[in-house]
């Protein structure tokens, strides 16, 4: 059996008889005749299967049904306002799609996100993290702003930062050359992976892939246990870790570089120019 679907019409009718004790002065309150106020309880009666007001000479009043559907009418018809309202907000919030790096997504743009959100609390921004190297192709259909990382003097977009690619390791981790050194990345398509993979077998070291994750968390978490070495930029190294350099290969440095979609909008420029300014200042800046 299919349940009755309570319209919405129906409930400000029922609501409004409710409240004014009176089909004359409820059609009056929604502009209707009063006709077609009766039409529309008898509908709602109908499709409940029970009968919602007993007149009076002094008016009508509600039945134990009737009282018992008034606490929901309020209810669903307070939601269905609150939620046209809310969509009907959203016709007026500006949305930014910002594709980053992991480490950046969660150490340098959040507080520049902050301060910007105090400053245009119109504007929304979508943020994804993950490997930034295919992330620019797509900009307009899934990104309006891209922060991706190069390797140096190469790319496109706008240059914020260099970062220097290095060695780190946890506290734990045994001091000495080990025979073969396990080293923590992340999947194919990584310029750390490949630039330590290139950079460990050119200098004859032995080297295996001891954890692979896409998660920086995971990655850092790894090798902060002493279980593994990994790679990670100078500016955004984790308290967790500390750099290695003795008996280890040195590594390239990176291009940290804004991409933005063409027409992009003023909320999506305004944003641009805010994380350029910020990420192109000195680390101590940008910390609120």
């Amino acid at each position: 059996m299919i349940a009755p679907v309570l319209d919405p019409d129906l409930l400000k009718a029922f609501v409004a008889v409710a409240e004014h004790r009176s089909f004359t002065r409820a059609a009056a309150t929604l502009h209707r005749t009063q006709s077609a106020v009766s039409v529309q309880i008898k509908r709602l009666e109908e499709r409940l299967g029970a009968t919602l007001f007993q007149r009076t000479r002094a008016g009508v009043v509600l039945t134990t049904a009737g009282d018992e559907l008034l606490v929901y009418a309020r209810r669903l018809l307070d939601l269905n306002a609150e939620a046209i309202g809310a969509l009907r907000a959203r016709k007026h919030e500006a949305v930014v799609r910002l594709g980053v790096m992991d480490d950046y997504g969660t150490i340098v743009i959040p507080p520049l996100l902050a301060r910007f959100a105090k400053s245009h609390p119109d504007v929304r921004v979508e943020i994804e993290t993950g490997l930034t190297a295919t992330m620019p192709a797509r900009l307009g259909e899934a990104y309006d702003l891209v922060i991706a990382m190069h390797p140096e003097g190469q790319g496109a977009g706008e240059l914020l930062r260099r970062e220097q690619a290095v060695w780190a390791a946890g506290a734990s981790y045994p001091a000495g050359a080990r025979d073969t050194l396990p080293v923590a990345l992340y999947p194919p398509g990584c310029l750390f992976r490949q630039w330590a993979a290139e950079a460990l077998d050119a200098a004859g070291r032995p080297w295996r892939l001891a954890f692979v994750s896409r998660t920086l968390a995971a990655v850092e978490a790894i090798a902060a246990q002493g279980l593994a070495i990994t790679v990670v930029k100078a500016g955004t190294l984790p308290a967790s870790l500390h750099s290695l350099s003795d008996g280890l290969p040195p590594l390239p440095a990176a291009d940290i570089r804004l991409h933005r979609a063409r027409n992009l909008s003023r909320a999506g420029g305004l944003l641009a120019d805010h994380l350029q300014l910020g990420i192109s200042q000195p680390a101590s800046h940008i910390l609120p």
